[in-house]
């Protein structure tokens, strides 16, 4: 899909801190805590929940109450006239959303204002009961959510460890690059980590109270994103493979986490004016999707990202940052070899791989680094790509113009 009227106002986004697996934000309901956030952030960017004509909703774990997601969160941020779509497509749900959105907008010609919000939470997942009355007794069939489908794409038969696995053999990658790729981009986003004008700051929703489930005592207080593990090349040469035939260890693969996102999307002159600053320009300019061959998930980045700057009129020489969500360190080895890139060349601040993967959230977090970045740089084109369950890539491309130098 290829856009001309779909602009995202600089500064109308943000993400929260991404908390590891059972953290600081396993007991809190994620829809509530993305309203609240979405609330809170709209408040203090002085953008007025009337702006907004739809809210479409991105999540991959369902929760108690999350049939409601999409206008339950209207009514918490202010506009209970509005509602919109959910959208569940795996890792690739951000991108997803992304893409429909700025679709949407760009059909009515750029006079709709859509708000994204992407939430998720990997930890204390629903067990769910399935009933079956032909079953023996009646006696239905069982599934944790998260675990079980972390371990099996029942068309592939196939886990992600082992989609990744399958690349590294077949592409040669072998333990060596997996850890130098993961040691670069441990030290690209740690350089962002402290101070009060580090890159991430610019973004995140910060600070994050975590409160019981009275809402009235704070237990915790993110400053940051939780559960980052210091990384170094001796510490990464300890680990054994996960699988004993393997190459791919626990210092090279992500971690389930824990967070939410939002983004607004909407036409040129609204954006200007909800921008933070309305000198810097954000448009989004195509948005592909694509499927692998079964069993090896990493390589769908590459022929995604082609497909997203085809859409573009672009070239992978015509952009100025590019972020991966790499599940995997392979994802980054082979991206790198499919496009004659230096690993040092992209995911500049880091990436999930460090950071953590809450799914549903993840991919408009890294979008939303992608923008930064290149304001930071002085505009540019952007490309964002990443893979997802089900063997599928999808990816965005972006321009921002900036009068920074």
């Amino acid at each position: 899909m290829k856009f001309e009227k779909a602009f995202v106002p600089y500064g109308g986004y943000w993400s929260t801190p991404f908390a590891r697996w059972q953290g600081s934000l396993a007991g809190v309901h994620p829809v509530k805590l993305a309203g609240e956030v979405a609330a809170r952030v709209l408040a203090e960017r002085g953008i007025d929940a009337g702006e907004f004509d739809s809210l479409f909703f991105g999540m991959t774990v369902p929760s108690k109450s999350s049939f409601y997601a999409a206008p339950w969160i209207a009514g918490m941020i202010g506009n209970p006239r509005i509602s919109g779509p959910t959208i569940m497509q795996a890792c690739a749900t951000s991108a997803r959303l992304i893409g429909q959105a700025a679709g949407e907008v760009d059909q009515a010609g750029g006079e709709r204002c859509i708000l994204g919000i992407a939430a998720d939470r990997c930890s204390s997942g629903p067990h769910i009961y399935y009933p079956d009355g032909s079953g023996p007794g009646g006696m239905g069939t069982a599934e944790d959510w998260v675990w079980d489908n972390f371990q099996c794409d029942p068309f592939a038969k196939a886990s992600p460890l082992e989609t990744a696995e399958n690349v590294a053999r077949e592409q040669g990658i072998g333990r060596q690059e997996q850890d130098e790729v993961a040691l670069l981009r441990y030290h690209q986003y740690a350089a962002d980590r402290s101070g009060p004008e580090g890159f991430r700051r610019r973004y995140l929703a910060v600070p994050l109270e975590v409160r019981d489930p009275s809402g009235r005592k704070v237990v915790a207080t993110l400053e940051d994103d939780e559960g980052i593990t210091h990384t170094t090349a001796e510490g990464l040469a300890r680990l054994q493979p996960v699988k004993p035939d393997g190459t791919v260890t626990y210092g090279t693969q992500t971690h389930p986490a824990d967070g939410n996102c939002g983004m607004v999307v909407t036409g040129r002159d609204r954006a200007r004016r909800l921008a933070r600053d309305p000198g810097i320009e954000v448009q989004l300019l195509s948005f592909a999707q694509v499927r692998t061959k079964p069993a090896f998930m990493p390589l769908a980045p590459v022929p995604a990202a082609r497909a997203a700057l085809e859409e573009a009129g672009l070239d992978i020489g015509d952009v100025a940052a590019i972020k991966t969500h790499n599940p995997f360190a392979v994802n980054d080895v082979y991206f790198a070899r499919s496009f004659d890139l230096a690993y040092d060349a992209f995911n500049r601040h880091g990436s999930s791989l460090i950071y953590g993967h809450p799914q549903g959230p993840t991919g408009m977090r890294l979008v939303i680094e992608l923008i930064e970045e290149l304001a930071e740089r002085g505009g540019g084109y952007g490309l964002f790509s990443g893979c997802a369950a089900g063997d599928t890539g999808a990816a965005v491309v972006v321009k921002v113009d900036s009068p920074r130098s």
